[in-house]
């Protein structure tokens, strides 16, 4: 019978404990103390005006170069609604995220992957497919513990990503949900730091440092493309969640983001270094690549490892992971993404165990 005590490593979102639950119940009473009309009312498309401004100096831009969204998959699909027809040639970096590769497909965009380094995009691979021709209108990087592969881009990778930009006249969408969740190893600029020419729209989120019910991302952009997004975004919704955003206001200014952001560094931290020892214990054929920060590792289980099956068979024993086929356009049947953000320390080592008697079990069927 399958096991019923299931240990998931599926999804990317914190575990309850590292969310300060009593940091937001105060911040909510807050917003509606601090602003009762605006936090009640529809507001506008653009986002909460005062937790806009804390974006915009956040990063350095005028307020007009932000909208803030319902998450961040939602600035995705605004972006790409304005930036991704039938047929444009779009860069994508393999392996994915695999609702990012969805929201292309949907939109019938033509996809160029390009493999991931342990250091990142492989930068030449994608100078060579520019040279051969392909003039994307888009390239959608995830620079920071990459999600699945956990990896982060390199700073003179990043350098050479706005260069190619430059030369070959294309976006660079920099998908940035995990920048403040490092917790070692050295934070590069971002590339919208860096960038001189309009090249970068760049996308974040509270979901990783906050919590993901609030349903808090945004966008940072050139003032006339956020300008086109927020009609888009007014015929689409009004506006987005004022009070949540309100309530992420109050949780920034009032330094309560902050700790929790360290709460939840220390503890993913903890995770991963038992994560990473208890692959190397119990499957020490697998390869792997520990992140520095973020939710995921992905790890490589070796020639001849089916991943479906590798799947089904840990569903048996009690524990959930996702195929690397969900995150490629091809390949990946003997990786899988291993989200580490959710199961506390002392219960990694038994979902290993069980994951590696499910490999076991998977050879013979």
């Amino acid at each position: 019978m399958p096991n019923t005590d299931v240990i998931s490593f599926s999804r990317g979102a914190p575990s309850l404990d590292i969310v300060d639950t009593d940091g937001l119940k105060a911040s909510a009473v807050a917003a509606l103390d601090a602003d009762p009309a605006g936090v009640t009312g529809y507001g506008t498309s653009v986002g909460y005006g005062p937790l806009r401004e804390w974006i915009a100096a956040k990063h350095g831009v005028n307020t007009e170069n932000v909208l803030i969204t319902n998450g961040s998959m939602q600035a995705d699909a605004f972006l790409f609604d304005q930036l991704v027809k039938p047929d444009s040639p779009v860069i994508v970096e393999r392996p994915s995220y695999d609702r990012t590769l969805l929201g292309l497909r949907q939109r019938r965009g033509e996809l160029h992957p390009v493999r991931v380094q342990a250091d990142g995009l492989d930068v030449d691979e994608l100078e060579s497919i520019l040279k051969g021709g392909v003039r994307p209108t888009l390239a959608h990087i995830i620079p920071n513990f990459q999600n699945p592969a956990g990896v982060s881009l390199s700073g003179e990778k990043r350098v050479r990503l706005l260069q190619l930009a430059n030369e070959y006249d294309f976006t660079i969408f920099e998908d940035d949900p995990y920048f403040d969740i490092r917790f070692r190893g050295e934070q590069h600029p971002t590339m919208l730091d860096q960038d001189e020419h309009d090249r970068v729209v760049y996308a974040c989120s509270f979901s990783k440092t906050v919590c993901p019910g609030l349903r808090t991302g945004y966008l940072v952009g050139p003032a006339g493309l956020i300008k086109r997004i927020a009609e888009a975004a007014t015929n689409t919704y009004i506006a987005p969640n004022m009070f949540a955003q309100a309530t992420i206001h109050q949780f920034a200014v009032s330094g309560r983001l902050d700790r929790s952001i360290a709460t939840v560094r220390t503890a993913l931290e903890e995770r991963v270094d038992q994560l990473a020892a208890s692959l190397r214990a119990y499957l020490p054929d697998a390869e792997f690549v520990v992140p520095d920060g973020g939710y995921f590792l992905w790890v490589d289980l070796g020639e001849g490892v089916d991943c479906a099956k590798v799947a089904a068979a840990a569903a048996e024993e009690g524990v959930q992971v996702v195929k690397g086929t969900d995150f490629v356009l091809e390949g990946g049947e003997s990786c899988l993404r291993l989200a580490y953000s959710a199961v506390k320390a002392d219960r990694i080592d038994e979902g290993v165990r069980r994951l590696a008697k499910a490999v076991e079990t998977s050879k013979g069927r």
